[in-house]
């Protein structure tokens, strides 16, 4: 999903939107309007807070006479008054908004969206956009994502990896694993030393990315597009998804993954890792920044799932431009500072992930380091979006799923019978 809806509602709490009454004429596409209106529910201080107030910023230099008002909301009201709000006067004229087909997706086929192929190719926002991070952006008749038109343009991106203790791994002279034999290994080590190696989310979001990275070991494009883009039919007691299932339930009887964890929702899961209770934590890009901050104590580092050469994660959450705006000239030229090397770079040394920066203009060593494993994984089309995109309410049941994984309530077979379920239900749905 985006990422984890529960994630980005933590993250958005202390939201910020742009919001305003636009004006100016059709023909032009608002081009001599005063206003923009302008939506995005990132906190001030957070990367992409930091690099759009910059954006707005330039957008009024390069716009003199043209005003962008604002007010607070908050991404749970946005996501949920989103189709009232876009068939309504009060539309925006740019906005952010979720990727994914029941987001983006859904409103592009409802027809509240503006087509903005011709603005994407004309500006070169496609050429800045690699295959992966352009599956988000384009949707078909159905609103399925990955192909069909632009009804949004990302400027950064979003990925999985580990993040682990240097001290712990010191401590126990372990040398980060480049296999998944190798990462076994590693987190043996620290059960036979009393210690659980992994933090945990079973609550929410984190434990399901597990079990994804796990089936993604076994997989390759055809099956993430088989699985994320219905291009074939998904067998779900395949090899992918058994061993992702067969795996986790090893793991927690292993000991990696502590069956408390069920019931650990991701806030506590990340502030334990800061803290030092666990040396390993699988989760997103978006907590690096704020462990660059918080964490004090110990060094920490980051990998990539060893092994594997796809890796939950996406473009960003979309800009995208209301059918109903009235200023859709000015909203093209807002994308347009957003994808500059300026703004870009900004958001790079903010902590966060440019999907079209000069990485050479990124000072901090952890940062670039974030930056070019990202480039890295996008440019070998190598970003495998998240589990729960597939189907509407995807999400909930695997949260559900997964727990049962973990306290042992399900076995992998049941547990992958329970999944298949809503997803081919969803497929019905949509005829195909």
């Amino acid at each position: 999903m985006f990422r984890s809806r529960a994630a980005v509602a933590l993250l958005l709490a202390t939201s910020l939107a742009l919001t305003a009454c636009g004006g100016g004429g059709d023909a032009d596409e608002g081009a001599d309007a005063k206003t923009l209106t302008l939506w995005h529910y990132e906190g001030p201080n957070s990367a992409m807070g930091i690099a759009w107030n910059k954006a707005i910023e330039l957008f009024k230099s390069s716009h003199p006479g043209v005003e962008v008002k604002f007010e607070e909301k908050g991404f749970e009201q946005i996501q949920q008054n989103a189709q009232m709000i876009l068939n309504s006067d009060s539309a925006p004229d740019i906005m952010e908004y979720n990727k994914g087909n029941a987001t983006a997706g859904l409103l592009s086929k409802q027809g509240l969206l503006t087509d903005l192929t011709e603005q994407a190719t004309q500006r070169g926002w496609d050429t800045k956009l690699s295959p992966s991070l352009q599956a988000t952006a384009k949707y078909d008749e159905d609103g399925v994502m990955g192909s069909g038109k632009f009804y949004g343009v990302p400027n950064y991106g979003e990925y999985v990896m580990v993040y682990y203790n240097k001290d712990l791994f010191d401590k126990y002279q372990l040398a980060v694993p480049t296999t998944l034999d190798e990462f076994t290994k590693v987190m043996d080590t620290f059960v036979r030393n009393k210690v659980t190696p992994l933090a945990v989310g079973g609550a929410e979001y984190p434990a399901q990315q597990i079990f994804y990275e796990l089936a993604l070991a076994k997989g390759d494009r055809a099956f993430v597009d088989d699985y994320q883009l219905y291009k074939n039919k998904v067998d779900f007691k395949g090899p992918q998804l058994t061993y992702g299932a067969q795996t986790f339930a090893d793991w927690v009887s292993k000991g990696y993954i502590s069956k408390d964890s069920a019931g650990i929702k991701a806030e506590d899961m990340g502030v334990s890792f800061t803290q030092g209770k666990f040396p390993i934590m699988f989760s997103g890009s978006w907590w690096y920044g704020r462990f660059a901050e918080e964490i004090k104590n110990f060094e920490w580092g980051t990998f990539l799932f060893p092994g594997n050469t796809l890796h939950p994660g996406s473009s960003g959450n979309l800009w995208v431009v209301p059918e109903k705006s009235k200023a859709k000239a000015l909203a093209y030229d807002f994308i347009d500072i957003t994808m500059s090397p300026e703004v870009q770079a900004l958001l790079g040394n903010s902590g966060g992930v440019p999907v079209a920066a000069d990485v050479a203009q990124i000072t901090d060593p952890k940062n670039k380091e974030l930056i070019e494993n990202f480039n890295k994984l996008s440019g070998s089309d190598g970003l495998a979006f998240y589990p729960d995109w597939p189907a509407p309410g995807y999400y909930d049941v695997l949260v559900a799923g997964v727990q049962g994984l973990i306290n042992g309530s399900k076995t992998p077979d049941a547990f992958l019978d329970e999944i298949a379920k809503p997803y081919q239900q969803n497929l019905a749905d949509l005829g195909k």
